[in-house]
């Protein structure tokens, strides 16, 4: 009998200690870790509702229904760890004192949530009872904490993406964000727009691989989404510095940079496959034909274009290709409305909801 008290203790423990750690590497650690408890409950919450927001609905549907998937996800975690910690001193009272699986259960629940109206004899059970009440503060003060962070970071991020509709028009395209540049301001409007979008890549990259859930915050319109945008100017970006005839702006080509290694890192933390290395030559998601359409259209607004048009392609290919996967893949993952050259890749019956942790290859990701 002895023998199952002390194993109940330990792994009740071991409950403890491992719900501890994920909410530790998820709200308190400034880096890209992988929880999986975290991931299990945020793929569990969107496979429910998956059976409300998949390719058989249209998309304002999807895009409503998906609007409270974060949120919801995010409550279901704090729930997840709270019901894990009473199941976890549930077992621990239960091992040092003798008042049965519900006695044991009303400590913990009484200790975790600070109510009082249970109370432990022995002195193992009341050091239990205080590290119980410790835990279920911590808690709290962990989403307290958090949830400002999360907010002040999706204020940023939506900030900009509600300034580039202005620029890049709803859904937003580089080739419009291209054609409006020239017609009001003769290009010179594009140079500001290249640092402050460089500098938005950066915030993100920090941001999203830190909160992941923040990749799930739809935007406050249904038609924006932080993923077209990126790909927005990353586009315009590309056709500005591969086929647009003016004078080399090294800003442009800092932003394509910036932008692809933040899409780089967050599809990473998805298990998106994207190659860091990708050849020139390697194939892309926007054809030849429709390269041609908007070089014509660029020509015809106006804009100087390089007379080499082959050279032009392979340019500009060879740009898109550092972010193309990431791109296309961040689409499909968040359900992104349609947009030229980003999302309008995916199809409505891609839209799958992502493996569960254990399901994943570790190869998957590089």
């Amino acid at each position: 009998m002895v023998a199952i008290h002390v194993f109940a203790f330990v792994a009740g423990a071991a409950v403890v200690f491992g719900t501890v750690r994920s909410a530790i590497r998820t709200l308190l650690v400034p880096r890209a870790l992988q929880a999986y408890l975290s991931r299990f409950v945020f793929v569990a919450v969107r496979r429910v509702f998956w059976f409300r927001a998949n390719h058989r609905h249209d998309y304002e549907h999807r895009d409503r229904v998906m609007a409270f998937y974060a949120p919801i996800a995010l409550l279901a975690l704090l729930a997840t760890w709270i019901t894990l910690l009473i199941a976890g001193y549930t077992l621990m009272f239960w091992a040092v004192e003798d008042v049965g699986v519900r006695g044991a259960f009303t400590l913990a629940g009484s200790s975790i949530f600070t109510l009082g109206f249970a109370r432990a004899d022995g002195l193992p059970a009341e050091i239990l009872s205080f590290t119980a009440a410790a835990l279920g503060l911590f808690l709290l003060a962990l989403l307290i904490t958090y949830l400002p962070s999360l907010y002040s970071a999706f204020q940023r991020r939506e900030a900009g993406v509600a300034k580039l509709e202005v620029r890049a028009g709803a859904p937003p395209s580089g080739v419009y964000l291209l054609q409006l540049a020239w017609t009001v301001g003769r290009l010179e409007t594009l140079h500001d727009l290249w640092i402050r979008w460089e500098e938005w890549f950066v915030d993100v990259d920090e941001s999203h691989t830190t909160f992941p859930s923040l990749v799930f915050f739809r935007s406050p319109h249904a038609d924006e989404s932080w993923v077209t945008a990126a790909g927005a100017v990353l586009d315009g970006a590309s056709l500005y510095a591969s086929s647009v005839d003016v004078e080399r702006v090294p800003e442009a080509e800092f932003l394509i940079r910036a932008g692809y290694i933040c899409l780089r890192h967050v599809a990473d933390f998805f298990f998106i496959p994207v190659d860091h290395d990708p050849e020139p030559t390697d194939p892309i998601d926007v054809t030849r034909e429709e390269y041609d359409a908007a070089y014509d259209a660029l020509s015809a607004a106006g804009l100087p274009m390089r007379p080499d048009r082959e050279q032009a392609w392979r340019d500009f290919a060879g740009w898109r290709v550092n972010y193309d996967k990431a791109l296309i893949g961040l689409a499909r993952l968040t359900m992104a409305p349609t947009a030229p050259w980003s999302s309008d890749r995916v199809s409505e019956a891609n839209f799958v909801p992502p493996a569960f942790p254990w399901l994943r290859r570790r190869s998957a990701r590089p």
